[in-house]
């Protein structure tokens, strides 16, 4: 893993509109290059969240009740992920009178000119001089944050056997169903993984895990010692997993799980199953170039360096802010 460089003495503004995942690219990214970082999750009334890609009118259809808002004095830099903050990013940019550097993570399905970086996938199909092309999403995991991490969770989680299999399971994306159906086969894999390897298991379910899967994970390891299905109350052991585990599987509607999986130095198996067309070209992506394997019978994940795109995006970036002040 690349170790990242100090952060600068800049304010960084991380916008999204609240999605998990691309909230923790946004932040990711902003605290790879900016010392002081403030999160902004906006939500644009209609007509304005039409309005063309940087068009100043945005910002007055931004609903203070369901979110923040954008008003000066205005950041050194504007990160935002997804293409609904691609179009707040631009009319802050513009609202700043051009002096914030703008950043996008994701393809922004808007013009580039007004972007000063975009930080895209690999299978992403956008390019030009302004793109950094990437293996995995932006996260704020880090081998300081896991460390503490694992210090919080190793007594709690020390009654489960070695070596230990953390599922991450996200949830329904559309024209991607997760539902009890799927819930059944990944319990089928896992039991056979343990039949492979021994050990415990720790399934960490996401706000999108259905109760209709949730269930069938209850049903089939509830009464097991040597297995623990967090039932979304209490403190969330996501972290402690990534930190933990000997091995970890993700289900592979999550873009942001994978990426954060791969961050650790522990194999990473994805449970493909209906996958859209994006989530699908990652992951092949991923087993192409042996950085994941695949949750089935007898294939086994490969091992792997820690892998971070968010250092690498933020030199790109550490990079252009640079250039523009010795400019």
């Amino acid at each position: 893993m690349a170790k990242p460089s100090r952060p600068l003495p800049l304010t960084a503004w991380a916008i999204t509109t609240g999605e998990a995942g691309m909230r923790t690219q946004a932040r990711g990214l902003a605290a790879a290059v900016a010392e002081t970082v403030v999160e902004k999750v906006v939500s644009v009334r209609w007509p304005q969240r039409w309005f063309p890609a940087g068009w100043p009118g945005v910002l007055a259809g931004i609903d203070e009740s369901r979110g923040d808002g954008l008003r000066p004095p205005w950041p050194d830099v504007v990160v935002t992920c997804g293409r609904r903050s691609a179009i707040i990013g631009l009319a802050a940019k513009c609202a700043s009178g051009g002096r914030a550097v703008l950043a996008h993570v994701q393809d922004p399905r808007a013009p580039l000119d007004g972007f000063d970086l975009v930080v895209a996938m690999a299978h992403d199909e956008i390019s030009g001089p302004k793109v950094v092309k990437v293996l995995t999403a932006m996260h704020d995991i880090s081998p300081e944050r896991l460390a503490k991490a694992a210090e919080a969770w190793r007594d709690r989680l020390s009654d489960l056997p070695r070596p230990l299999i953390g599922v991450l399971i996200g949830g329904p994306t559309s024209n991607s169903p997760f539902g009890a159906q799927e819930a059944d086969e990944l319990t089928r894999r896992l039991t056979a993984l343990r039949t492979r390897t021994g050990g415990g298991l720790l399934l960490v379910p996401s706000r999108r895990t259905p109760e209709a899967a949730l269930a069938v994970f209850a049903r089939a390891f509830g009464a097991d010692s040597t297995a623990r299905v967090w039932d979304r109350s209490g403190d969330n052991p996501y972290l402690g997993a990534l930190a933990l585990a000997d091995r970890l599987v993700v289900t592979g509607d999550s873009v942001s799980m994978v990426s954060e999986a791969l961050a650790t130095p522990h194999p990473v198996e994805v449970f493909v199953l209906n996958l859209r067309k994006r989530h699908a070209g990652f992951v092949q992506t991923l087993f192409d170039r042996g950085m994941v394997g695949l949750l089935q019978e007898g294939v086994e994940a490969p091992s792997h360096p820690p892998l971070d795109a968010t250092a690498e995006a933020g030199d790109a970036l550490r990079a252009l802010l640079a250039s523009r002040r010795s400019g």
